[in-house]
């Protein structure tokens, strides 16, 4: 399963929400969708999930065009939007099993598929519950219930952690994880960068209603140039460890930080091998050596600007 989102445009009046922007990502794959506020994820996400109409381009998935037919292209999206709809009226088995009788569901088969759902969403235990009486994150959780109800190889899911509390995002990275492993092609939007980086097989950061960067992680996070960041915390002679690093030739500039150094190295890894090596032999007593990689968040904080439309 391919999603493909080709030349999207989005305007509101003379405000343009989406500018011409065209990515992809596959069954099994979960992709973070990143932005400042603003930069047109909801907008695009609602256009993907056929909530909206683009001003022009398409978005497909396999060969099912959101614009020429949206109603087959809508069986095939699960969409979970930031903030659940209020219901005072109603329960938790209530809404699933509406939605389940809403796709065409019926009978044992019905019951069935939302007693599973409610298992596996861990609502079993609330489905009696009313939804208005719901935690943000049990509200998110019936949420993705309802979305799975038809078992949609896609998921759209804006600021589905928003506003959870750690157990409950911890929870989320898992259930995203199966999904992910059951082969759904799953696109996130989320400010959380750091949770993103460890679910995400790769990223599109946009801004401005443009594509600023994408790729897999790995293409987004690695430096263009051969410099490496190294902590290095030693027992003692903090001092002299720092003196000598400025004298060395490899290391392009340190940083006290605490009881500990920032190090910038130019060259390979190999570079950075060599120096602990050096340290060691002239007698300095390291207690931890660390690189310091690069990190969604940093990289969304150098290539954007935080401007909106």
């Amino acid at each position: 399963m391919q999603v493909t989102i080709t030349n999207l445009r989005k305007d509101f009046g003379a405000t343009r929400a989406v500018d011409d922007i065209s990515f992809s990502f596959s069954s099994g794959e979960i992709i973070g969708f990143v932005g400042p506020n603003g930069a047109g994820k909801t907008t695009t996400m609602r256009i993907l999930a056929t909530l909206d109409e683009p001003t022009s381009g398409d978005a497909q998935i396999d060969d099912v065009s959101i614009v020429e037919v949206p109603e087959q292209a809508r069986r095939m999206i699960g969409y979970v939007p930031d903030a659940l709809p209020m219901h005072r009226d109603i329960s938790v088995h209530e809404y699933l099993d509406f939605f389940a009788r809403a796709y065409g569901l019926a009978g044992t088969q019905r019951r069935q598929v939302v007693e599973n759902i409610e298992e596996f969403t861990n609502l079993a235990s609330i489905r009696e519950k009313s939804l208005y009486a719901l935690s943000k994150g049990m509200k998110q959780r019936v949420s993705l219930a309802r979305a799975l109800i038809h078992d949609p190889p896609v998921l759209v899911m804006d600021e589905p952690a928003s506003g959870l509390d750690p157990r409950a995002r911890v929870e989320l990275r898992e259930l995203l994880r199966v999904l992910s492993s059951q082969g759904k092609a799953i696109l996130i939007s989320s400010h959380i960068l750091t949770e993103l980086s460890e679910i995400c097989d790769g990223a599109v950061i946009i801004e401005q209603g443009k594509i600023i960067t994408a790729g897999t992680l790995e293409e987004i996070i690695k430096p263009e140039d051969e410099q490496h960041t190294v902590l290095i915390r030693p027992l003692d002679k903090q001092d002299d460890l720092y003196k000598s690093l400025l004298l060395m030739p490899n290391v392009a500039a340190a940083n006290q930080l605490g009881n500990a150094i920032e190090a910038r190295i130019a060259g390979s890894e190999e570079m950075c091998s060599d120096l602990l090596a050096t340290l060691i032999r002239d007698g300095y007593r390291i207690v931890e050596f660390k690189q310091q990689g690069s990190d969604l968040e940093s990289v969304f904080m150098d290539v954007t600007k935080g401007e909106t439309q």
